[in-house]
């Protein structure tokens, strides 16, 4: 079945209907563009059409590009892939500007057919692309749909006309938040910004009425004289404006983030030039793009790979497990948070505690949650009463009856945990999955408590829960399929991105994170400006340094893994940063919650500035480190524990790996990951740089056995692991 259809009314007006039938939502694709291409070309010489709508036969316009349509195009070009690229996104950009002109006269702008764009629902990407090429847009009343262009958050930007477009139409100021946030509106809110044009009820039927009223069509930038909004790059309004958006993308990337500063070259050489010269230069830097590899690794994980992982990539195949009640254990921050997220979704939450009062407190915090939610328009205020009647707070075990799945979230002890595992079992029916939330503990022991080991699994989540996208599932060594398939359908279910893991040491997450935290205290007792550590993260992409995220996470809890885990490691334990560590803690710097740690606080949590306390006790180096030599150090000690999971069968998928690193703890994402950090430098580079770090700095640096095989084999990790199909 095609993708596009037309059907032509007797009043003249051809319909023409999106319709993919194998997608949930509209994605464009070659085959797509060839339709809509031939239902213009219909529309524009058959005398008896008056004008064209253009909308789709689904409950949304569109959902954007398919990126494997992109990633093929690079590769069937051959050995010239940027002329390739080139030359099949100025093939898009013709059609559109097709669509534009509609028959018109170049000279004189008379003649023309009139097309519009009916919207039911979210366009983004090229949803939002085609229609603006249209001479207007027409959405539905519908506050649930999204209307923008995203694709700055996944390492490409809007290259199919619309950075030109809505630059053109709106001016760089009022077009910046659209294009370099990705900033996503509403229908009412997108026509405030002036992104279209109407908002209605039926826009097929105002879309005709408007085709039929012979308007005027041309579009503005076709017009003799027009002026670029807000001024050109050589008008003294225009030049103001392009020196502080070049400020602001450079104060929000660090540089390391390539298309933002490309989509403003694309805007500020466009504005200098006529309107079909600025669309190719558009697509030039959009080629650009596409050939940088943190663009690919970005496509990569945060869109291919964290799609596929969401829809059930490595879910076993087991019916399906789709949860109706699920018990909480303890509504401290955590377990307060998964309730919230739970009764969200739908499903019934039983929400206890040892005392009354601390139930209650936890059912507050999703009401207050709620509550924002309501005063920013964002909830009605009928569905948070909904989402609260679902919870039930109580002290009483007997609540748990019917529950399929409990998650505990109680105090981060083996034998608290146990005595509560015990309990709920002997009220609970044979077949409830329990989970247990835990960022550190061994889920094999911890199922002990179980006389059903094999329904007893970890899921870990991140703080805050209602905020953090990655939940880690942990499978222990007698761990079901039943149990991994459940723990996957809840976390789908949340609407948050699961990843699989073994069980080992501090799982996959804190495996990696821990050691950089490690890494920048280490630098400090070495002398290295405490500045310096946390600049050199913040340019490499890390979105916290090493010591601002032990004050985030708080000194005391670091403490407390630290004796936990020397008391687990014995001799094996390595306890050159607790001197800093215990130091702090002894200062009574607990970090930010005591509005005191390695950073200054004001009285209502502010940070103000490195501590300075911190340098009076450990004295910064006259001599200070490369730049680059502090930020492979903190990025290398994070991906050789990566690397180390993946020979260890921790990690079970590569792609788990990288989209686990920069959902779970901001692995920077322009890398792709610690993995596709690693192709992208080189195996070969790495083994080289690991073993020069080894040599200065100690065998934590020490190149793992794989890395070294794929650099003798000239392979890569994606190279050698990337799975053969990717999940539909």
């Amino acid at each position: 079945m095609a993708d596009f259809t037309m059907k032509t009314g007797d009043d003249g007006v051809a319909i023409i209907t999106w319709d993919v039938e194998s997608k949930s939502m509209n994605v464009a694709n070659e085959q797509a563009f060839m339709e809509l291409d031939g239902c213009i070309e219909e529309v524009l010489s058959n005398d008896a059409i008056k004008g064209a709508v253009i909308t789709s036969g689904k409950d949304s316009f569109a959902g954007g590009m398919d990126l494997n349509v992109l990633a093929r195009m690079k590769e069937d070009a051959g050995e010239e892939p940027a002329q390739g690229l080139f030359d099949g996104i100025m093939k898009i950009h013709h059609l559109l500007r097709k669509i534009e002109r509609a028959g018109m006269e170049a000279k004189t702008n008379k003649g023309g057919k009139p097309i519009a764009a009916a919207l039911p629902g979210t366009a983004v990407g090229i949803g939002l692309e085609i229609p603006l090429a249209c001479h207007r847009i027409f959405a539905s009343d519908n506050p649930k749909a999204k209307i923008g262009l995203p694709e700055i958050m996944v390492g490409i930007f809007p290259g199919a006309g619309g950075t030109t477009r809505l630059a053109w139409k709106l001016g760089a100021m009022a077009a910046s938040p659209l294009l370099l946030q990705g900033k996503l509106n509403d229908p009412k809110k997108a026509k405030a910004a002036g992104v279209i044009d109407e908002v209605v009820d039926d826009p097929v039927a105002a879309a005709r009425e408007w085709v039929l009223s012979e308007p005027k069509i041309v579009k503005p930038w076709d017009e003799k004289g027009y002026k670029f909004p807000g001024g050109a790059p050589y008008h003294p309004a225009g030049f103001m404006t392009f020196v502080g958006a070049s400020a602001m993308v450079n104060a929000n990337t660090n540089g390391v983030y390539p298309a933002a500063k490309a989509l403003l070259s694309a805007v500020y050489e466009g504005a200098m030039v006529p309107f079909d010269t600025a669309l190719k230069i558009e697509a030039r830097w959009f080629t650009n793009i596409l050939m940088n590899p943190s663009s690919s690794a970005m496509i990569r994980s945060l869109f291919l790979n964290k799609e596929a992982l969401e829809k059930g990539a490595v879910r076993p195949d087991v019916p399906d497990q789709k949860v109706k009640k699920v018990g909480v254990m303890g509504a401290g921050m955590m377990g307060a948070g998964i309730a919230l997220v739970s009764a969200m979704a739908g499903i019934e939450v039983v929400l206890i505690d040892q005392a009354q009062e601390s139930a209650d407190k936890g059912k507050q915090y999703a009401a207050d949650f709620y509550a924002k939610g309501v005063s920013r328009g964002k909830l009605s205020q009928e569905k948070m009463d909904t989402n609260l009647s679902r919870i039930t707070a109580t002290t009483d075990y007997e609540a748990l009856k019917g529950a399929d799945l409990i998650v505990e979230a109680v105090f981060e002890d083996v034998g608290v945990k146990a005595e509560v595992t015990k309990n709920v079992l002997k009220v609970v029916g044979e077949d409830c999955i329990f989970a247990t939330n835990t960022s550190t503990l061994p889920i094999t022991e911890l199922a002990k408590a179980s006389d059903k080991p094999d329904q007893f699994i970890g899921i870990h989540f991140f703080s805050p829960v209602e905020k953090m996208m990655l939940v880690e599932i942990i499978k222990g060594a007698e761990t079901g399929d039943r149990a991994v398939a459940k723990a996957l359908d809840y976390v789908r279910q949340i609407k948050k991105t699961p990843i699989v893991v073994n069980d080992a040491r501090f799982f996959y997450a804190n495996r990696c994170i821990i050691p950089y935290i490690n890494e920048g205290m280490r630098m400090v007792q070495e002398g290295v400006a405490p500045a310096l550590i946390e600049n050199a993260a913040k340019l490499v992409g890390m979105p916290l340094g090493p010591l601002q995220l032990v004050d985030e996470t708080s000194i005391d809890l670091g403490v407390k893994i630290a004796k936990a885990t020397k008391q687990a490691m014995g001799a094996d334990y390595d306890e050159t940063v607790d001197e800093i560590l215990f130091w702090m803690f002894e200062e009574g710097r607990l970090g930010r919650k005591s509005n005191s740690g390695f950073y200054e606080y004001d009285e209502k949590g502010k940070r103000q500035g490195l501590w300075e306390g911190l340098a009076a006790h450990y004295p910064v180096a006259d001599e200070q480190p490369d730049l680059i030599d502090v930020q492979h150090r903190l990025l290398m000690i994070q991906s050789l524990e990566a690397v180390r999971a993946l020979e260890e069968d921790v990690l079970m998928d590569i792609r788990e790996g990288d989209v686990g690193a920069i959902l779970g703890w901001g692995f920077a994402p322009w890398s792709g990951g610690p993995l596709s950090w690693l192709d992208m430098i080189g195996a070969a580079y790495a083994v080289e740089r690991t073993g020069d770090l080894t040599t200065r700095f100690g065998e934590r640096f020490e190149t793992p056995a794989l890395l070294k095989d794929l650099a003798a084999n000239n392979d890569s990790f994606y190279g050698r692991f990337q799975p053969a199909v990717a999940a539909e």
